[in-house]
């Protein structure tokens, strides 16, 4: 789009110089290079842009044989005032107008409560590792009786749904992805076989339950526990519906809400 300011400037001056004539206006030409710089490049740029527009509806008054030098004091001013105006007020609302979206774009891929990436950012990530093909572990970890904890107050569950979800993030690898996908479940995708999957399940959640996190995991390899996301989740899950019970606690429907994965 600059460069169509850029191209704008050369136009609207050349139709300025030879067409303008008094009373027919065709200054009104030059807001349009202004435009484009201010919604492309904020409030600064587009201020800047007004002054050049100005600069060049001045030359264009002194060029212009048609024209009255008389006009070329007051006139000048009279532009630059109203081009600076514009263009500072179409790139602080192009400005704001970004910054929404952006922060609506974030908040669209995050978790409210914790800041982690939610179940679209996960879906995406993990078709990404199976598109490429080569191995990879899927984790999926809950909060042991969070209900409860959320029976008796809902601020300790989203607490320590928060705990939880920064003691993730402080103990990942640089390439492995966290995020949450359920009331009380988080996942990890990491490049790991079936040995080192249950090695890195079992140690994550022993040093959480030595800081204090009562977390059960669950693990699946791919390709030997699935060729798809669907297939890779429910190993998992079922890894951790039996670990829960040989420890004596519950684990279904009404306790958590399963992620629905792409097949």
């Amino acid at each position: 789009m600059l460069i169509l300011a850029a191209v704008s400037y050369v136009v609207v001056t050349a139709v300025f110089v030879e067409f303008e004539r008094p009373g027919l206006g065709l200054g009104h030409l030059f807001y349009v290079p202004i435009v484009l710089v201010a919604l492309t490049s904020g409030p600064s740029l587009g201020a800047a842009a007004a002054g050049l527009a100005a600069v060049l509806y001045n030359t264009g008054i002194v060029v212009n044989p048609h024209l009255p030098s008389t006009l070329e004091v007051e006139q000048t001013l009279i532009r630059l005032t109203t081009f600076v105006a514009i263009g500072t007020l179409i790139g602080a609302f192009a400005h704001r107008n970004r910054t929404l979206v952006s922060e609506l774009s974030r908040l669209a891929n995050r978790d409210s409560i914790t800041g982690l990436p939610n179940t679209r950012v996960f879906q995406t990530a993990i078709e990404r590792r199976l598109a490429l093909g080569g191995p990879f572990a899927l984790l999926v970890g809950d909060i042991d009786e969070l209900r409860h904890i959320n029976q008796e107050s809902r601020e300790e569950g989203d607490d320590a749904l928060r705990r939880l979800a920064d003691r993730l993030i402080a103990a990942k690898r640089p390439d492995d992805e966290v995020a949450r996908v359920g009331a009380d479940e988080f996942a990890v995708l990491a490049a790991l076989d079936g040995r080192d999957a249950r090695s890195l399940a079992v140690t994550t959640e022993s040093q959480l339950r030595h800081a204090g996190e009562q977390v059960t995991f669950g693990w699946a390899t791919y390709p030997q526990d699935g060729e798809n996301a669907l297939a890779l989740y429910r190993a998992a899950d079922e890894r951790l519906y039996a670990r829960k019970m040989a420890r004596g606690l519950r684990h279904g429907a009404q306790d958590d809400v399963p992620v629905a994965l792409p097949a």
